[in-house]
């Protein structure tokens, strides 16, 4: 489920179904990205219609959702229905000390709406679905976003989560996309962010109901990182490979040590660490030339092996370059899945 062939990926719109095998196995799914330019496609009578902003290159968008009662929604009693029945957001039980929930949504200019974190009734998995939750484990806010998924829309796709908060979300059978976050946003996260606007961002991809019963997912690094992540798994057939920390085959997830070329600054502060194709170039870090394939593409041989150094040591079972692919794991079972923005505790 990757769509990390050839070097460094490019953020395409996702088509679920849509996604070919390309793994040493013939299990690895490409999974489709976040593209430019681009809208959700939502249902009607579900809470709110997604919206994206335009954008360029590869550019994550922002995302907004209209509010309730526009032109855009049923109506305000469906939206309200239908949200409770997707959506639910709650305190953390490792909330930060000192941080607050807030139950509001912030309204732009243009009407639209970034929903905070409250506490509706309860997510039910709809038939043949899975339940996605998302935990700030991290010491600031950040704004949690999917890309719509025309095939399988959700009603909303964009979340704000304070320190210690969480999201769980219900997706249909077959839902395919990627989860990332965007952190030093504005109040109401719909405009300008300092990072997850664009690569670097960390990515979970999940390709959902895909083949002979089994979930395809990873944490990819491949464009860089900007928060630390992990993904536990419930529901299962046999054990989850990550401990509810974020721990695997004995490692666990550590801050990325970022060298000073690879650090990615705004607003006065390192906010994301790039990859060493954009900070050094050449043939042998961007996976080209002689160096370009599976069968080349070789990290170890690299002048610096900065997959392993920056990358693999922080985060063991990421995606740390292109051709990473023992870094897909599968899921088997009514699988549902936790998104944790954090380290091991005491880990930093």
């Amino acid at each position: 489920m990757t769509g990390h062939r050839g070097g460094r990926r490019k953020y395409q719109p996702i088509v679920a179904g849509g996604l070919a095998a390309v793994a040493a196995l013939g299990l690895v799914l490409w999974l489709a990205g976040v593209g430019s330019s681009r809208s959700g496609s939502v249902q009607a009578g579900q809470s709110m219609s997604t919206t994206q902003q335009s954008t360029t290159g590869s550019t994550l968008p922002t995302q907004t959702q209209s509010a309730p009662g526009s032109s855009s929604a049923s109506s305000s009693s469906a939206a309200s229905a239908s949200s409770s029945a997707h959506t639910s957001t709650s305190r953390s039980t490792s909330a930060t000390s000192g941080s607050s929930s807030s139950g509001s949504s912030a309204t732009t200019s243009a009407g639209t709406t970034t929903q905070s974190a409250s506490n509706p009734a309860s997510v039910t998995r709809p038939a043949g679905g899975h339940l996605i939750t998302i935990v700030n484990a991290v010491s600031q806010t950040i704004w949690a976003t999917t890309n719509p998924n025309a095939q399988h829309p959700i009603p909303q796709t964009s979340w704000r989560l304070d320190p210690g908060q969480s999201v769980t979300f219900a997706v249909p059978q077959g839902w395919g996309g990627r989860v990332w976050g965007r952190t030093g946003c504005s109040a109401n996260g719909s405009g300008h962010c300092l990072s997850g606007d664009s690569p670097p961002a960390t990515l979970a991809e999940l390709t959902l109901d895909s083949f002979d019963g089994l979930d395809f997912y990873d944490v990819s690094l491949v464009d860089g990182s900007n928060l630390p992540m992990y993904i536990n798994t419930s529901h299962r057939v046999g054990a989850d490979p990550v401990s509810s920390t974020g721990c695997y085959q004995g490692a666990c997830t550590k801050p990325i040590v970022c060298p000073g070329p690879m650090q990615v600054r705004a607003g006065g502060q390192v906010v994301a660490c790039t990859t060493p194709c954009t900070a050094f170039g050449g043939d042998a870090y961007c996976c080209r030339g002689a160096w370009s394939g599976r069968a080349n593409c070789d990290p170890a041989k690299w002048p610096v092996d900065y997959a392993k150094l920056v990358y693999k040591d922080a985060e063991p079972y990421a995606y740390s370059y292109a051709f990473d692919d023992s870094a897909t794991m599968s899921c088997k079972g009514d699988c549902d899945y936790r998104i944790v923005f954090g380290v091991t505790p005491g880990a930093g």
